[in-house]
């Protein structure tokens, strides 16, 4: 009898209920809205800080899950940490997130074009650079 008791309750339910998440930031500009010069200050920032692999992957599935490209400034404060924490597959990752955040291949062009000097600094290669042989 309380099985069924039971069984009828969860039955009962709602099918389901979408509860919205509300996501609040402190900010100084109006609205609580982020320009993209502090979006990109404060992720320079993050990164220049970050000390190991787990806070710079958190930092940048943080910063990729926006919907914009990050600066070259904030992609080349991230490839100095991945370096810094010594992850070469992470910093050749980055590369790959900015492939699938841009429009189109000119755009991603000039992202490899701006890093260059970085990228051949810290020796990082694309991932089409790796495997195109």
């Amino acid at each position: 009898m309380r099985t069924q008791m039971i069984s009828t309750l969860l039955r009962a339910r709602p099918a389901a209920i979408r509860v919205t998440p509300v996501f609040a930031r402190n900010s100084s500009s109006a609205h609580g809205q982020e320009t993209y010069e502090s979006f990109n200050e404060r992720y320079v920032s993050f990164f220049k800080s970050a000390e190991d692999l787990f806070e710079v992957q958190r930092g940048l599935n943080n910063c990729f899950a926006h919907d914009l490209v990050p600066s070259p400034a904030v992609v080349e404060a991230a490839l100095r940490a991945t370096r810094r924490v010594n992850d070469y597959s992470t910093a050749v990752r980055i590369f790959e997130g900015i492939k699938e955040k841009v429009e189109n291949k000119q755009q991603y062009q000039a992202y490899l074009d701006e890093l260059k000097p970085v990228r051949e600094e810290l020796g990082i290669s694309t991932r089409e650079e790796l495997f195109s042989s």
